[in-house]
């Protein structure tokens, strides 16, 4: 083994040598023994390899090996060095090689070695989009867990940072192309990441782009299938699935694979489905109850009011209201009777209820302008009152004899549409009776908000209201069906 003397009188002639470097092949093997050394022998080879590593291609496997040795090394300061100098050795076919090997490094829990490992594969993309691409995607199709996750997690996240020469058109076809592959087989936390990473390309940003983006989720949520209400990993699949497919609607991408679907094959099975999200029910009428029962002293019989919460409302409700107008004569056939009086007695209920909260809530913002309603708690009651208000006017639709479906509301969620000056103000009254007329072009698609119901007095259980992403789409191949998946140590870099 080499001493710290002879290494760095080999790199002086190496050094010296200039044009001649590649005639030094027994000083550059002299270097590469220096991996054998101590701590300080490491540390030294750890610098002077990459730097020679491009005059001897004939050594470039042993070279790559042996710095490879270094970035397991046990001293995490001759790993950093080894790690940081990766980059140097990507040059030609051995890019792949290094980026796959970069990709398996991302498993470290060293936080300042992982932040020198997304830089060095930052920087080898820079050189070589397509091929850092193939060293990630197959470490993520083939690679362990920790290291497939945390590499879709690099994508997610790196990706949208690179700058437009490097993420050029075949460089996204790429993505494309080993992002199909990976989605035949994922976690719904994996799906959603990858929904991410697509919808963030230029090349997507069209129309046949969405259209493509709506394909594959579609093709997550099996609607070819029948939908099988009991099964909670189904129905957890098919709320992921929609939820990622909401925001790429739009004039020319259509949503009616979906909505036939809910119609066709949720709609009827709503009664005996089962949520995975604990407490989460989709039936409107299990959010308007029937008024408490009163006691023979004129009190509640009930402990305790019902909580009404307007913000479940607000969906359920409009849903109902534009299913309406598709099928005007349902409450009113004479088969439904019982079922419109019944709702008629909930509608009657829930807007009591709803009276006196839009009056809290006027009274509570009354007066205040500018700042002051720019505060939390006023903003939180700001969308309550659009909330509130929104339910009273499609209430009031549906207590006409018979009831009507000709109201229109922008939905609370909804992003605001900015009026440039001098440009006709679009109505904003959710009170008419007549549909407004087609509004000023809005933000693009890209600017959609996903609802996210708001927490606080007028829906106090929807703070802790999330789509958790559990489970796994499509198949159970390597272990990566329905569930977690499980951590295999670390293995020998390659």
């Amino acid at each position: 083994m080499p001493t710290v003397e002879e290494l760095y009188r080999n790199y002086g002639i190496l050094a010296d040598a200039t044009e001649q470097v590649g005639q030094h092949k027994d000083a550059y093997q002299v270097i590469l023994d220096g991996v054998k050394g101590g701590t300080k022998e490491k540390r030294l080879a750890a610098q002077f390899i990459p730097k020679f590593f491009k005059h001897f291609p004939e050594l470039a496997d042993s070279a790559i090996n042996a710095q490879l040795d270094l970035c397991e090394d046990e001293d995490v300061s001759i790993r950093r060095q080894a790690i940081k100098e990766l980059p140097q050795f990507a040059t030609g076919e051995n890019l792949p090689r290094v980026a796959d090997i970069l990709t398996q490094l991302l498993q470290t829990d060293d936080s300042a070695e992982f932040n020198l490992v997304n830089n060095a594969l930052l920087s080898i993309f820079k050189m070589d989009a397509k091929g850092t691409l193939g060293g990630l995607f197959s470490q993520i199709l083939q690679g362990e867990d920790i290291v497939r996750e945390r590499a879709i997690k690099f994508l997610s996240t790196k990706l949208k940072t690179l700058p437009d020469e490097v993420l050029i058109k075949e460089v996204e076809e790429l993505i494309l192309t080993e992002s199909k592959k990976v989605l035949e087989d994922v976690t719904g936390e994996e799906f959603v990441l990858f929904m991410k990473i697509l919808s963030g390309l230029k090349s997507l940003q069209t129309v046949s782009g969405r259209q493509q983006l709506v394909e594959l989720v579609a093709e997550q949520a099996d609607l070819e299938q029948t939908f099988n209400p009991s099964d909670p990993d189904c129905v957890d699949r098919l709320l992921q699935c929609t939820r990622q497919a909401v925001p790429l609607f739009s004039k020319n991408v259509h949503s009616t694979r979906f909505v036939t679907y809910f119609c066709e094959q949720v709609l009827p099975n709503l009664s005996t489905l089962t949520t995975p999200v604990e407490g989460l029910d989709i039936q409107l009428e299990e959010y308007m109850p029937l008024p408490p029962e009163e006691a023979e002293n004129g009190e509640n019989a009930g402990n305790e009011e019902p909580k009404l919460q307007f913000s479940y409302v607000e969906c359920l409700l409009y849903s109902f209201h534009q299913l309406g107008r598709k099928l005007p004569d349902f409450l009113t056939a004479k088969l439904n009777a019982e079922k419109l009086k019944d709702f008629k007695i909930r509608l009657q209920y829930f807007a009591r209820g709803l009276q006196v909260y839009i009056r809290q809530l006027r009274l509570a913002l009354q007066g205040k302008t500018g700042e002051a309603l720019k505060t939390e708690e006023n903003k939180i009651k700001v969308v309550a009152l659009k909330i509130t208000n929104n339910i009273n006017v499609l209430i009031k639709d549906l207590f006409h004899i018979p009831p009507s479906y000709k109201s229109t509301v922008t939905l609370s969620w909804k992003p605001v549409q900015k009026v440039e000056i001098g440009q006709k103000r679009a109505s904003e009254d959710t009170t008419s009776r007549s549909p407004p007329k087609k509004p000023p072009a809005g933000p693009k698609r890209d600017a959609r908000q996903i609802y996210n119901p708001p927490s606080g007095k007028y829906s106090s259980n929807l703070g802790n209201f999330n789509y958790e992403q559990r489970g796994a789409f499509r198949g159970s191949r390597g272990g990566r069906g329905w569930g977690t998946r499980g951590n295999r140590s670390r293995g020998r870099l390659y």
